[in-house]
């Protein structure tokens, strides 16, 4: 089990930059590195109304654009609640970038009230995120979004 409080710690200290681009890739690549049995983990951005694209990203070349009408990335654009998933294949809609993914977390990102973009994360073992995973990696994304200049949606 991860120890998301030194996580967060050291992704404080990792995001050294107010630079939201530099950040997205830091914080991609130290969570393929340091949180076990991921496959994927990147950011989709909200660059255009109802449509997720693809950004930063660590593991095999991703769908893209992404609406939010589609898979489990579009759901949480549209709720803005995190999806939390077990089995990919049995959520309606699933968009299958990479077959080796079986679960998948989704948590949106929001600037001003106004969706800025999603973290996405998916593993390939099934059922791989819990309830403290989640809360974790909620916690990971406050550090960058509290580390970074976002900039306005669709921007």
């Amino acid at each position: 089990m991860s120890d998301y409080a030194l996580l967060a710690r050291q992704l404080e200290t990792l995001l050294d930059t107010r630079d939201w681009l530099t950040n997205t890739a830091q914080t991609c690549a130290f969570l393929m590195h340091e949180i076990p049995d991921l496959n994927w983990a990147g950011f989709y951005l909200q660059r255009q109304p109802g449509t997720l694209i693809l950004g930063p990203f660590q593991g095999l070349p991703a769908c893209n654009p992404i609406p939010f009408d589609k898979g489990v990335c579009g759901a949480a654009a549209t709720s803005r609640r995190t999806q939390r998933v077990a089995d990919v294949h049995a959520f309606p809609g699933h968009i299958a970038c990479d077959a080796a993914s079986r679960s998948e977390l989704v948590i949106p990102i929001e600037r001003d009230t106004e969706l800025w973009g999603v973290l996405d994360l998916d593993s390939p073992r099934p059922a791989r995120f819990s309830d403290t995973d989640q809360a974790g990696i909620e916690r990971l994304v406050d550090v960058f979004v509290a580390a970074s200049d976002l900039p306005t949606p669709g921007a």
